[in-house]
């Protein structure tokens, strides 16, 4: 369906809806209020159409706080975590003003809450209670503490884990681009925006294109890393730009920017597993893989090496004799002990290690296959060419 056509309401039951910096913010990095309000707006528009709460995730901290606190680029590690402590301040209240009456509730994660997996669960509850509590859930990485090691990185991919999180069907992306491309704009004159994509999966590098405004730290690569994400969890994603008047649009049922489909929905826990780094690598033979497809564990037998080190509990890859990850899953051995036990008999288990807790490598209620991508096209919408930007919080 092509650009502005109409379409029936969104019937979905929860929308997670992610802002970035410039879609908040003046020129000079201050959070501008009317668009701000204007998102609020669209906010409750969508809660109308669909009769659900959405989730916020919001961007503009970092940037609210160098503004009030008169710091200019570029920011040591303790300024952008001082920017961020100040900034988050001013950001909440600004939503608290224009979601009025309804309370607002500040959630802040970090990586561990979605890599860790009781992190993970009890995140994805207080966010259930905050829904159910009447409030609209406000969330954004946790900067003010957060470092290289123990951040995500950029709130687009923050956005997909906080839809799984939320169970939601949608992700929005909102910034002020219009959309995806097939190509950069900026150097391809010819390129042409995507009005539907069916897999993620199938897009290079052209698509992701480059940096654009200073005031923000994502960009249409971070975007398409979290529709991935969405995708394997079975939410559709779209990209589009206009600030509030674009989400008042979808909450009118009309078709704008790039819709990205849902993948298959997974159950909970295997929609976790799925998105999970592999810290090593168990290779397996063909029989393991078709052993695997078929809904089984991962025996000492299938095993034929390992790469890389890895402890009791960790995420794995589990990779084919071909290099291809057919899935990944949370290992019940050490790599010393997978590779002592590696094509041996689950019964000589004990009798190589001196113990025997388990029989599985890996077991199926811990693994999650990884799809292939689908081989299919996209649908091009009219070209247009506006300046690509990048996001952050």
């Amino acid at each position: 369906m092509g650009d502005g056509a109409r379409a029936s309401a969104p019937a979905w039951r929860r929308v997670v809806v992610k802002v970035g910096s410039s879609s908040l913010t003046d020129e000079d990095g201050r959070i501008h209020p009317p668009r701000l309000w204007a998102i609020a707006r669209g906010l409750l528009a969508l809660e109308e159409a669909t009769g659900r709460t959405p989730v916020l995730v919001s961007s503009g901290a970092g940037a609210a706080g160098r503004e009030r606190l008169g710091l200019r680029l570029p920011l040591t590690l303790p300024q952008k975590q001082a920017a961020a402590a100040v900034g988050q301040g001013l950001l909440m209240l600004e939503w608290a003003r224009a979601l009025a009456p309804r309370p607002v509730a500040q959630l802040l994660l970090s990586a561990g809450d979605v890599h860790e997996r009781e992190r993970y669960v009890n995140a994805k509850n207080a966010l259930r209670a905050s829904l159910e509590a009447g409030a609209v859930p406000v969330v954004n990485e946790n900067d003010s503490v957060a470092t290289a090691e123990l951040r995500l990185g950029d709130n687009d991919t923050l956005s997909a884990w906080v839809a799984t999180l939320a169970e939601a069907e949608a992700l929005i992306l909102l910034t002020d681009v219009d959309g995806l491309y097939d190509a950069d704009p900026r150097r391809s004159p010819d390129a042409k925006r995507l009005a539907e994509v069916a897999d993620p999966g199938v897009l290079g590098a052209e698509v992701a294109g480059g940096r654009g405004s200073a005031r923000g730290t994502g960009g249409m690569a971070t975007k398409l890393h979290a529709a991935r994400i969405a995708h394997d969890a079975g939410i559709e994603t779209w990209i589009v730009g206009g600030g509030g008047a674009a989400l008042e649009a979808i909450a009118r049922g009309e078709r704008i920017g790039t819709r990205i489909a849902a993948g298959r929905t997974r159950p909970a826990r295997e929609a976790w597993l799925a998105q999970q780094h592999g810290v090593g690598r168990v290779r397996i033979d063909d029989g393991a893989v078709r052993a695997l497809r078929s809904g089984r564990s991962l025996l000492p037998s299938g095993v034929t090496g390992c790469d890389g080190t890895f402890r009791f509990g960790d995420a794995v890859d589990l990779v084919a004799p071909d290099g291809t990850v057919v899935a990944r899953g949370l290992v019940n051995y050490d790599r010393d002990g997978v590779v002592a036990i590696a094509g041996r008999h689950t019964r000589e288990i004990a009798s190589v290690l001196g113990t025997k807790d388990y029989d599985e490598v890996v077991h199926r209620d811990d693994l999650a296959l990884i799809d292939a991508p689908a081989r299919t096209g996209v649908e091009a919408a009219d070209p247009v060419a506006p300046e690509p930007a990048r996001e952050d919080r």
